[in-house]
């Protein structure tokens, strides 16, 4: 998959959408601006109509001329002017062909609404008419003035000052969508046409190709944390390859080595066998021991070559007495401990009930317990016990011990193989191993605690039975 092309791309929506939205905003300023500069016009007709009315007035009995009545209407340019005193109306000046006007309009009682509705209708009216506007004087609020004059002239104007706001709202619109376009593609899109590069390059070849230099940001914000997370992420992500990779190469070994293995053991069972008739009573005791862990090895030889066969762990289930499985896994663990050096003197303290029974493959638990108790006794502790309780029609298995506790490390890779592991030799696949053993059961292993006094895992499992 390859980036879009600009006509495509983040950057030219962001464009348009700037550019949009700052057109939508100039159109809310340019409505009022128009209604504003209507009502102004009207404004000054009628303070110019006081001028005229005044003029009269100071006239010697009240009367001018008529030539001097037309100059004054033309300075108006109205057709009349009326004038409001005390509630009485006075009219002052009329042009002998006065038109009857088709609206009257207060400026004193019109809102902003009804300003912007007549200047919208103003403009789209072709037809030419004659109006009336009232309204109170600059000079004294108190004289109500009226003229009546032509909408054209008031119409062009209008229109002319239209055109000068639309252009010069068009001129911000562009310079503003431009420096936010700019800003946020500085900020935002170019960040993230390299987050979709790098994401891209990843797909490609997730094991060769290393973070991009131009992701290594120090932003604070969503970007900066979306490109760390990416690179954390591909670094993971790598980490987890190679693993997979190592664990591929593991199976397809212990693929190859299992028939043989599997040989062998068959004729240590056969020889094994030999030792029941031992005339050794020390010999003859421990025999059915060796003998069921010879079987159980090759048991588990067969799992695995059906596991990387099949990619399924399989399961044989059955209703399995935990109390004896743990007290058999506890004596296997404690003896193998004694063997290899490491929890002489250790102690197994069984605490699960009688009554306690799961749903289960017995091989496959007896290994959970014994992983466990061995991790405990290798890690230096001298008491492990194991408890059950139900909960929820589940069965809850706590494997607790008195060692030194889980180091930092382990704790953050605790089931992850290769990594959760402290000792010099190990491969952290332990208790990997116990956690898909546990899933494939229905189940689940998760760490109570770890602290210099001990560590406990607790061990989930479906319940075939316990009484209280």
């Amino acid at each position: 998959m390859t980036l879009p092309p600009f006509a495509r791309s983040l950057s030219a929506r962001l464009l348009v959408l700037t550019v949009a939205f700052v057109m939508l905003s100039e159109v809310l300023i340019y409505l009022p601006s128009v209604a504003r500069f209507r009502a102004e016009y009207m404004a000054d007709k009628v303070a110019l109509g006081h001028l005229a009315a005044l003029s009269v007035e100071a006239a010697p009995e009240g009367m001018v001329t008529w030539e001097l009545e037309m100059e004054l209407l033309a300075h108006v340019g109205a057709h009349s002017v009326d004038a409001v005193k005390r509630d009485r109306r006075v009219l002052m000046l009329m042009a002998p062909d006065a038109p009857k006007p088709a609206e009257v309009f207060r400026l004193d009682r019109e809102g902003a609404l009804d300003l912007i509705r007549d200047a919208v209708l103003l403009m789209l009216r072709a037809e030419p008419r004659a109006v009336e506007v009232w309204g109170p004087s600059r000079a004294d609020p108190g004289v109500q003035v009226g003229v009546v004059l032509d909408e054209a002239p008031m119409r062009a104007a209008l229109l002319d000052y239209s055109g000068r706001i639309m252009l010069l709202s068009v001129l911000i619109s562009l310079s503003t969508a431009a420096a936010v376009y700019v800003a946020l593609h500085l900020m935002t899109v170019r960040p993230m046409r390299r987050l979709a590069g790098a994401m891209v390059a990843f797909r490609r070849d997730p094991e060769s190709t290393e973070p991009m230099a131009e992701l290594v940001t120090n932003r604070s914000d969503e970007v900066g944390i979306a490109q760390r997370e990416l690179i954390s992420m591909q670094a993971a992500m790598r980490q987890a390859l190679r693993q997979r990779q190592r664990l591929a190469a593991l199976g397809t070994a212990v693929t190859k080595i299992n028939h043989d293995l599997r040989g062998i053991l068959a004729t240590a069972g056969l020889l094994s066998e030999r030792l029941l008739d031992s005339a050794d009573p020390e010999v003859r005791r421990v025999g059915p021991r060796l003998l069921a862990a010879i079987e159980r090895a090759a048991t588990l030889c067969g799992q695995t070559l059906s596991y990387t066969r099949d990619g399924v762990l399989p399961l044989r289930r059955e209703t399995v007495h935990l109390r004896d499985l743990v007290e058999e896994a506890g004596q296997e663990a404690l003896a193998g401990g004694q063997r290899e050096g490491a929890g002489g003197g250790a102690r197994w303290v069984n605490r699960v009930p009688e009554t306690a029974a799961v749903l289960a493959d017995r091989e496959q638990l007896h290994r959970v317990l014994v992983n466990l108790a061995r991790n405990a006794l290798e890690a230096g502790a001298a008491t492990v016990t194991v408890e059950a309780v139900p909960e929820d029609g589940r069965l809850v298995v706590t494997v607790a011990d008195d060692g030194p506790g889980l180091a930092p490390r382990a704790r953050e890779h605790l089931f992850q193989p290769f990594s959760g592991t402290t000792k010099p030799n190990g491969t952290g696949l332990g208790l990997a191993i116990v956690r898909e053993i546990m899933r494939a059961h229905g189940g689940e292993i998760r760490l109570v605690g770890s602290t210099a006094t001990g560590t406990a895992f607790a061990l989930t499992l479906p319940a075939a039975g316990m009484s209280r």
